[in-house]
């Protein structure tokens, strides 16, 4: 099938699309161009050429033979949407795809969701983020990021790639990113500030999504994606970029003596990625047979936490409903002692063969921004099925301290978080359904639906049943001296001394140190696959 196309150019559908395979799709291009097989050579024509661009089916990406490009943006008209659409249609009709959700949930607002409008002044900052195809799991993610305002304000700090390449003649991209055609950081920053601008008409992130195609092939295409896999990508990338950057904000973090030393950054050195998402984990094994302890030190951008398995099971409407989920039910089954099975034997250096072990989790050092990923999917033996339960989440004073691996050690108000943002996932899979997010912006609470934005309440959220969460540190309270207190409690001013510092032997316990044969070696971060 061939189909004009926006701007004179022709669109190529063929069910034996083979674009790196023998050429095929190439060969239509040819003939449709009268371009010489031979020599590759072009007739002279009159006007201007022709874009000839091709559609792969199975993934529903568009390339631009004559720019030798793939093709982000749509017409006007939003032609290319509706054939992918309709092709996705063809191959699941009774599916429910990511424009049909997506338009079901603008229906279905309820009387807590309230569509912001130019002539609202108190939400004119807001700016949505249009879907260039099924690229609602991106939006969620920048829109969730948009929200944590150390990471935004981080970015939108930046001088543009331009000006850093007038005066130091480079950008933020790096050799090892594999094409220095593109930075993700300086689209990252023009999306970012992009937000929150007062511009009632979305912004179109094509050319970050571009830029993602050029540098995460695992994400090109029009497929839907898995918005938790595409923060860990993009965080890593931005990490990396940012970590090679002159311009940037990288430091080499300083080595310290002992096991003390941060370990949260990852290959020595130090990002805004790292030092806000950056935390440590301790990873303790025990040999069942000899009893001999290994630990490291497993550097962390996001816990990845399992629903507990009896919240799992859907119970018939006679048997009565039990406790909800909570998250800390999620956090404990976290570091809980697990025994590792059959399938994860550890290699003892004492038993010098591998054995039975249990293994248990501890946090070392918490992060300021905490993000962590419910475990919404598992493969079956023929299928990846979505958990569906609610799991129930602190909107404020998220208690972080019980997991700590010293607790007595940590601040009072340290291990304390408040909810910045969540992404959501609406729909049975990860191949469909549709992704929208939640921020908190300035004291209010907004949802993000691709293009729409929207003013809702804190119990709208609460609700929510939330595939990624992130937390930033509880703000401080402000320190009160003495002579306040006692004026707020008594009415009046005192003049009593202030009460004098506590003796050394009630003072705050030291850190308890670790064995010989703790192993202090640090990993090289997530295992986040390079592309």
């Amino acid at each position: 099938m061939e189909k004009e196309a926006h701007g004179g150019g022709s669109l190529l559908c063929c069910n034996e699309m083979k674009r790196y395979v023998n050429g095929h799709a190439l060969k239509h291009f040819e003939d449709g161009s009268g371009v010489n097989h031979e020599n590759g050579e072009k007739p002279e024509k009159e006007g201007s050429p022709l874009h000839c661009v091709c559609m792969d089916c199975s993934n529903y990406s568009i390339f631009c033979y004559r720019c030798d490009e793939f093709v982000v943006n749509d017409t006007a008209l939003g032609q290319v949407q509706k054939l992918r659409e309709h092709l996705q249609n063809l191959e699941n009709p009774g599916g429910v795809w990511d424009g049909e959700r997506k338009r079901k949930l603008q229906e279905s607002s309820g009387p807590d969701n309230k569509i912001l409008k130019p002539n609202d002044g108190s939400a004119l900052a807001a700016t949505g983020l249009r879907n260039l195809g099924n690229t609602c799991f991106m939006n969620a993610v920048l829109q969730s990021l948009s929200n944590i305002e150390q990471f935004s304000g981080f970015f939108k700090s930046l001088p543009a790639a331009a000006q850093i390449s007038k005066t130091a003649g480079r950008m933020y991209h790096t050799r090892s990113q594999g094409d220095t055609s593109v930075s993700l950081v300086e689209e990252v920053r023009k999306t970012l500030c992009s937000l929150w601008q007062g511009n009632q008409s979305a912004y179109s992130p094509d050319s970050l999504f571009y830029t993602v195609w050029k540098l995460m092939p695992s994400f090109r295409g029009y497929q839907q994606q898995d918005a938790h896999e595409f923060m860990r990508y993009l965080l890593d990338h931005l990490h990396r970029e940012l970590q090679d950057a002159q311009n940037g904000d990288a430091h080499v973090c300083e080595e310290q003596a002992g096991p003390t030393r941060d370990k949260s950054c990852l290959n020595g050195n130090s990002s805004v990625v790292t030092s806000l998402f950056g935390g440590v984990l301790q990873n303790e094994v025990n040999c069942l047979i000899c009893g001999t302890e290994s630990r490291k030190f497993d550097p962390f951008l996001d816990l990845s936490l399992d629903i507990p398995r009896q919240f799992r099971q859907k119970k018939s409407k006679e048997q009565e409903p039990g406790p909800p989920c909570t998250l800390h039910d999620c956090l404990q089954s976290f570091t809980d002692l697990e025994e590792l099975d059959e399938t994860e034997l550890y290699y003892c250096l004492k038993c010098k063969k591998r054995q039975k072990s249990t293994k248990k989790f501890w946090i070392k050092k918490l992060p300021k921004v905490l993000c962590l990923h419910l475990k919404r999917f598992h493969w079956t033996t023929f299928m990846r099925n979505k958990v569906d339960t609610y799991v129930k989440f602190p909107m404020k004073s998220l208690d972080m301290r019980s997991f700590l691996l010293e607790p007595e050690a940590a601040a009072p108000d340290s291990c304390l978080y408040d909810l910045a943002a969540i992404a959501v996932h609406h729909g049975s899979g990860v191949g469909s359904g549709h992704y929208t997010a939640y921020g908190h912006h300035e004291g209010r609470w907004y949802h993000f639906n691709d293009s729409t934005v929207s003013l809702t309440s804190e119990d709208a959220v609460a609700k929510a049943k939330a595939y990624i969460l992130f937390y930033v540190e509880s703000a401080a309270p402000p320190t009160r001296t003495a002579s306040e207190e006692e004026e707020e409690e008594g009415g009046g001013v005192s003049d009593r001394p202030a009460k004098p510092a506590p003796p050394p032997s009630e003072a705050t316990p030291a850190p308890r140190q670790t064995d010989g044969d703790t192993d202090t070696s640090s990993t090289t971060g997530p295992s986040l696959p390079c592309v």
